[in-house]
């Protein structure tokens, strides 16, 4: 709840007179004035001095800086602290370790009290003097050394920033303000030894931007260590973890680490809202009563009346009739003004939502935030889960990164910087968001501009287009009637729906792993270069020239379904409304498809390729070395086309010369070859070595007017003058 940001603070350098007897350092203080130099940014916590704290392996030195006054500070920081308070040339008069001041007395420099000194390892010589000032009720490392030496704990701060009675000079001065004072006032007594501002970083509230103050006070704590079962609640929790599935793995670790590592859990807040804490205490001994028979019966209430009841109701009116303090017997009460910590409240919404109803059942499936809720959200949600069911809330988390500005910075509506989804939606529609979500690793921080979606608008029409070409030609497909068996297709077009099975099979597993970048990238890829660069690209000329029910038009038709079908489904949860659309324009199969796509489960390995016999899938290994090949000619294509050689592919003809295995695989798929590279005509013929030779040449015979191939045999057939042979087998099998 504090994020830190530069602070402009007094930086003030103040002497502590010692009271122990400066002699049992060296002899050559006895009777000398002898003070201890602390450093601190925050004058306004001197009021609530109660110890020193020094590092008991450091060297320090008490030094002469004229006057008469003997001052110390640790060796190292000798330097820079005689420059801050302008000690012209001070002469060290005794060396000694921190561990010798241990328990050594100081007096405050203005209030009646002895400052203790104390050794702790806190102590850093990156700045200051050496000698900490400690006030255990206004900071953690503070409190605990405090605790630890049974130091009173004295906090004279209110809730409002202001200092309470108890604090001569200053009382009701709020503290910030006080700091000018107090520095003054230090300077009149003759206890400052020197005064500076500085910048530097310093706690803010993360709402509203305002620095912070750190108090102790009063709170209600979970214990972290507190014996459970024969092992503890933190040990628990850190076995719980590991049955958890997390996304990215890195969060076990992490998640880890911080219940490991955390002290016991603060979960009382001092607001004047929010969940109460129903805890009473006794007016007349101050005894707790926290009964469990007296919370069931004060949220029975809060189920019949809302929880406002606390602030609207006395003690009196909230507890059982003839409730009485189990130390004193006493019948006279008041409510604990505190509240729960938001993530206690946020950390048992399982509790709420949970485990009340058949279809919303303990613990759940799935958390998914944002990775700073391993502190958060999912850390108050899993102590709370194994404090009531002794098991985590859930079975699997899904964390993700920030969102980042054009300048890198998080997406945050306290910075203004935020981009409003509806704007989105209006220029590029829902499905545009969804679709970039998908093609970024939403584990790491993700750029997001709405400049940035223009490349994805032209991806996802490549998709959608690619979708229209396979419904535009199922135009007269009925599955029922003229769907071909997949062990009776054309090698080419099983070869396309491997390829699909294959893609599908490892976007169900990226499904499973929260992995939506890689369904976006294998998927687009396989649209871009395995359709509409290779399988479509030359699947027209048979789409088009075929015989109407010819097994090759029929053949194709059936993997263009099956594609359609598969493929809808499988992005149908990226491109919800685009896969409905195409839903419902498929062609019905033969299993009835349900009214929606969403209804349907996703495409299998099974759902293409069930029935091919393995000797004819092993077949389609052969795919990617006519690929291989394909590559090398439309290069010489394109050659031949910039030196004017030829106009289109169509014009040539493509003559292969090599050896070796690949030349006996192209001879056995010799009279596919002008398909695969979209040409007239192809010759291949054996040279002396592996290397592939290929010459590009105009095509023979004169332009077929139906499906632009060339051929010598255009204007052998009488019925058909003005076509190629192609064209006239297919002409006489649709009755013309």
């Amino acid at each position: 709840e504090v994020e830190y940001h530069d602070h402009a603070s007094p930086s003030v350098y103040v002497k502590f007179p010692l009271k122990s007897d400066p002699a049992a350092l060296a002899p050559e203080l006895r009777g000398r004035k002898v003070s201890i130099v602390i450093w601190t940014t925050t004058p306004w916590t001197l009021p609530a001095n109660m110890a020193i704290a020094v590092h008991p392996e450091f060297d320090y030195v008490a030094v002469d800086a004229g006057g008469g006054e003997v001052f110390i500070v640790t060796d190292r920081l000798l330097s820079t602290v005689a420059e801050k308070v302008g000690w012209k040339n001070p002469r060290v008069v005794a060396r000694f370790k921190g561990k010798q001041l241990d328990h050594w007395l100081a007096r405050h420099p203005w209030i009646d009290r002895d400052s203790i000194l104390l050794l702790a390892d806190h102590v850093t010589l990156d700045t200051g003097t050496g000698a900490v000032h400690t006030a255990p009720g206004h900071g953690a490392e503070d409190f605990l050394l405090g605790a630890a030496n049974h130091i009173e704990v004295y906090n004279p701060v209110d809730s409002r920033g202001r200092f309470d009675d108890t604090v001569e000079h200053f009382a009701g001065e709020q503290v910030f303000d006080a700091n000018a004072h107090i520095v003054e006032f230090m300077r009149q007594r003759g206890v400052l030894l020197a005064e500076e501002k500085i910048s530097h970083s310093y706690p803010h509230c993360w709402r509203c931007h305002n620095p912070v103050i750190f108090r102790s006070t009063p709170q209600w704590f979970i214990k972290m260590d507190h014996p459970l079962d024969g092992s503890t609640f933190r040990e628990q929790a850190l076995e719980a973890i590991k049955k958890v599935r997390w996304y990215p793995a890195w969060g076990e670790e992490r998640i880890t680490n911080m219940i490991a590592n955390r002290p016991d859990w603060c979960i009382s807040r001092q607001r004047k809202w929010g969940v109460p804490i129903v805890a009473f205490y006794c007016e007349g001994c101050g005894e707790i009563l926290l009964d469990a028979a007296v919370i069931r019966h004060v949220a029975d209430q809060f189920a019949a009346q809302g929880a406002d009841l606390w602030y609207e109701r006395q003690a009196a009116e909230l507890l059982p009739a003839g409730t009485r303090c189990p130390k004193c017997s006493g019948n006279q009460f008041r409510k604990e003004d505190d509240i729960l910590d938001v993530w206690f409240d946020s950390g048992s919404s399982h509790s709420a939502v949970l485990g009340h109803r058949p279809d919303l059942p303990w613990p759940s499936d799935l958390y998914t935030e944002a990775s700073d809720q391993y502190r958060g959200w999912f850390h108050s949600s899993l102590l709370i889960g194994m404090g009531v069911n002794q098991a985590s809330p859930f079975r699997e988390v899904l964390t993700h990164g920030w969102v980042l500005d054009r300048e890198g910075r998080p997406m945050h509506k306290s910075l203004g910087n935020t981009i409003d989804p509806e704007e989105v939606v209006k220029k590029f529609g829902a499905e545009m968001l969804r679709f970039w979500f998908t093609s970024v690793d939403t584990h790491e921080d993700m750029w997001f501009s709405l400049e940035a979606l223009g490349p994805f608008a032209e991806n996802y029409r490549k998709i959608r287009n690619t979708f229209r070409y396979f419904l535009g030609n199922l135009f007269d497909f009925d599955p029922a009637q003229d769907a071909v068996p997949i062990e009776k297709m054309l090698e080419v077009d099983q070869w396309v729906l491997s390829q699909a099975a294959d893609l599908c099979e490892r976007a169900r597993g990226y499904y499973t792993t929260y992995d939506f970048h890689r369904i976006y990238q294998e998927t687009y890829n396989f649209f871009a270069v395995d359709l509409s660069a290779f399988y479509l690209d030359i699947l027209k000329d048979r789409l088009y020239t075929a015989a109407t029910n010819s097994l090759k038009r029929r053949s194709a038709q059936t993997a263009l379904f099956r594609l359609a079908h598969s493929l809808s489904r499988l992005l149908a949860p990226i491109l919800c409304f685009t896969c409905e659309e195409i839903w419902e324009h498929l062609p019905p199969s033969s299993d009835a498809p349900k009214e929606s796509v969403h209804l349907e489960r996703l495409p299998t390995r099974s759902d293409l390729m069930e029935g091919l016999p393995a000797a004819a899938e092993a077949r389609l290994e052969n795919w990617e070395a006519l690929r291989h090949v394909r590559e090398e000619v439309l290069k010489s294509l394109e050659v031949a086309r910039q030196s004017k050689a030829i106009g289109n592919s169509l014009e040539a003809r493509v003559v292969l010369t090599f050896s070796g295995e690949t030349f006996d695989l192209l001879k056995e798929y010799e009279d596919f070859l002008r398909t695969l590279f979209i040409v007239s005509q192809v010759k291949l013929q054996k040279g002396a070595g592996e290397s592939l030779a290929v010459t590009v040449e105009k095509a023979e015979g004169a332009k077929c007017e139906r499906c632009w191939n060339y051929s010598p045999q255009v204007g052998r057939s009488t019925k058909y003058p003005t076509v190629c042979e192609r064209c006239v087998e297919a002409l006489d099998q649709m009755g013309y």
